[in-house]
């Protein structure tokens, strides 16, 4: 009689890691704005987009640990992950290209084969195909939206968390209307308003008039609606400095912005579906980047044209028919280039060029005029720069902060929320 033994399954090491956790971890390699870069040369062909990369990143955050079950972690395999030449052992190799795999079948990230050659016509047999061999050239990767949100979401999990609260509505102002969620008392019914009877008070004014009997005739003006708070509506536009001096002083200053950009799309999509966000980046001149490829930006060139940032960001919010519209600036430095009426450059990056800055605040000043609130948040305490962004603040009437890339994303959304919750006169 043939006997057929069942044993425990034990699933690969890779099946057991946390997937969600490990592309929190590699956050940062995938986000990176090219700090790395600047010290080899910025190239379309630098290796932080190579598989290779993406391997080394993996292995790094499977030697930091809490990757794997406690029962699914070997004392070998422990070993062997924390081996200087780990990358190179089959086994580790094998499980960090598994973990590759399941990324791309997840959807985070979408594998690019590097480019292939065959031989020449006269060295292949008639009738028959060459057999393609791979260039030299290292075989890459791209992120995916889906990677893209998911990181969003998980930093605005993490700084909500900082904040200490755990859910958040639609933005709340002194004013009242006619909705389903009741904030108040009643009024009468006009036309046009939601039409969520009070019923005690549509009866009670029934019966004040007609007496206590039945049937009871109902008359328009007895009708009584439920006053709710009234739900505001904003458009924002993130105006990010991404010159280049987002990377130097030995700092990336510019994907922790990122980050945060990231977070407040996702907190606006989720929370705020009635409210808009923008993206402008602003350098030697600016440009609207969807947020979709927020992800994939470097910084450069090198000046900083905050006008030309503020036209584009002006233009984006008259377009848009919202209660109220802000344009929140992140930067690191002072307005050092200026976009000329025939279309050339003027740059001078030595203190605070007169020019520079007249035409700048008279920017500031459009906005003022077109009701357009303007908050900065400064990543550095340059003298020269907290004179100008001061300058803005009284002519505004907004708000500036001084912060770092450490907790940018602190001030940027407690000030996002705490906005809605306030008329602004």
């Amino acid at each position: 009689m043939k006997v057929i033994k069942y044993g425990k399954y034990v699933g690969e090491p890779a099946d057991a890691v946390d997937l969600d956790e490990l592309m929190k971890r590699l956050g940062d390699f995938l986000l990176q704005s090219g700090f790395e870069s600047q010290f080899y040369g910025l190239s379309e062909l630098d290796a932080s987009r190579s598989m290779e990369a993406l391997r080394e990143a993996i292995l790094r955050a499977l030697q930091e640990g809490d990757l794997f079950p406690d029962d699914a972690m070997s004392d070998e395999l422990r070993e062997m992950l924390q081996d200087p030449g780990a990358l190179n052992n089959e086994e580790i190799r094998d499980l960090i290209n598994k973990l590759v795999e399941r990324m791309a079948q997840e959807g985070f990230i979408n594998p690019q084969q590097p480019p292939q050659v065959t031989p020449p016509p006269d060295k292949t047999p008639g009738g028959s195909l060459g057999q393609p061999r791979e260039m030299d050239a290292e075989a890459r990767f791209e992120i995916t939206d889906k990677a893209i949100d998911f990181l969003g979401f998980k930093t605005l999990q993490d700084l909500l968390g900082s904040l200490g609260r755990s859910s958040f509505g639609r933005h709340d102002t002194r004013d009242l209307s006619t909705g389903v969620e009741s904030g108040g008392v009643s009024r009468p019914y006009e036309f046009g308003d939601v039409l969520n009877l009070d019923i005690s008070e549509t009866l009670s004014n029934a019966i004040r008039r007609e007496g206590v009997k039945v049937p009871l005739q109902m008359e328009y003006r007895d009708l009584m609606v439920h006053q709710c708070e009234y739900h505001s509506s904003c458009a924002t536009v993130l105006l990010l400095d991404c010159s280049h001096s987002m990377i130097l002083y030995g700092e990336d200053r510019f994907t922790p912005a990122k980050r945060v950009a990231m977070a407040l799309s996702h907190l606006i999509r989720t929370q705020y579906p009635g409210d808009t966000l923008s993206l402008v980046l602003f350098h030697d001149s600016a440009e609207e980047v969807p947020l979709g490829q927020l992800a994939r930006v470097q910084v450069g060139p090198y000046y900083t044209n905050t006008r030309e940032g503020l036209r584009m960001a002006q233009r984006i919010l008259l377009r848009q028919r919202k209660d109220m519209r802000q344009i929140v600036m992140i930067t690191d430095g002072k307005p050092s280039a200026l976009t000329l009426e025939d279309g050339r450059i003027y740059k001078n990056a030595f203190g605070l060029d007169p020019f520079v800055v007249g035409e700048t605040l008279e920017e500031v000043n459009k906005c003022k005029r077109a009701g357009i609130m303007i908050n900065t948040f400064m990543l550095a305490t340059d003298y020269s720069l907290v004179q100008f962004v001061q300058k803005i603040t009284q002519m505004c009437k907004g708000k500036a902060y001084f912060t770092t890339p450490y907790n940018l994303g602190q001030y940027l959304l407690m000030d996002y929320m705490q906005r809605k919750t306030k008329t602004i006169h």
